[in-house]
């Protein structure tokens, strides 16, 4: 048994690849088949924890919608989303290294929460997961972050940093998934998958 994966994040792919699920990569296209509910701006007022859930499931649903448009094989779709909290504020990706630049600062030598939400889809059931944990970062010095920002490895990562690369070397405290602030809860992914009848050991 196979699913789709409606992401094209490499840390996603690695880590189903990791724990053995096969996976066919659905390409969320700009354009013509784009869609508005896959848009990442927060509503008003509304929890980090709702946010990531809404886009998750928003992501799986334009999934669905991709394989009925290009009449590929029924198989579940598994999509997810991550982003980064820290007072109250939701804290996704930099639009340019100004902006990362201004989000690091802001971690530095303070907890903020990561959070990953998975959706799966099968036909007309879908049903999702949420991942909370929470990291601390040491106090940081600007030419640091100034170094770290030359390796490129924050474009396009929530909170503009991966825990996975250099910025590994920010990071004071974690409690909870490391697999999650990565982008994909294993654990809550299994057990989703589980629930849909694919059984991965």
């Amino acid at each position: 048994m196979r699913i789709y994966l409606a992401s094209q994040s490499p840390r996603r792919r690695a880590l189903l690849a990791q724990v053995g699920i096969g996976f066919d990569t659905l390409s969320l296209r700009q354009g013509q088949r784009s869609d508005h509910e896959v848009d990442e701006t927060p509503q008003h007022d509304e929890p980090a924890e709702a946010y990531v859930e809404r886009l998750a499931r928003a992501k799986a649903a334009h999934g669905s919608r991709i394989i009925a448009l290009r009449h590929l094989m029924p198989q579940p779709i598994l999509a997810a989303d991550t982003t980064v909290e820290i007072d109250g504020d939701i804290i996704g990706k930099p639009d340019d290294d100004a902006h990362a630049m201004r989000i690091l600062k802001r971690l530095s030598g303070r907890t903020h929460r990561v959070l990953t939400a998975v959706a799966v889809l099968l036909d007309s059931r879908i049903e999702s997961a949420l991942s909370v944990s929470e990291v601390r970062f040491r106090p940081l010095e600007e030419k640091e972050i100034r170094h770290y920002l030359l390796s490129g490895e924050h474009r396009d990562k929530a909170g503009a940093y991966g825990i996975q690369g250099r910025a590994a070397l920010f990071v004071e405290h974690l409690a909870g998934d490391y697999n999650g602030v990565m982008g994909l809860p294993l654990c809550q992914t299994g057990q989703l998958l589980k629930r849909f009848g694919y059984e991965i050991l």
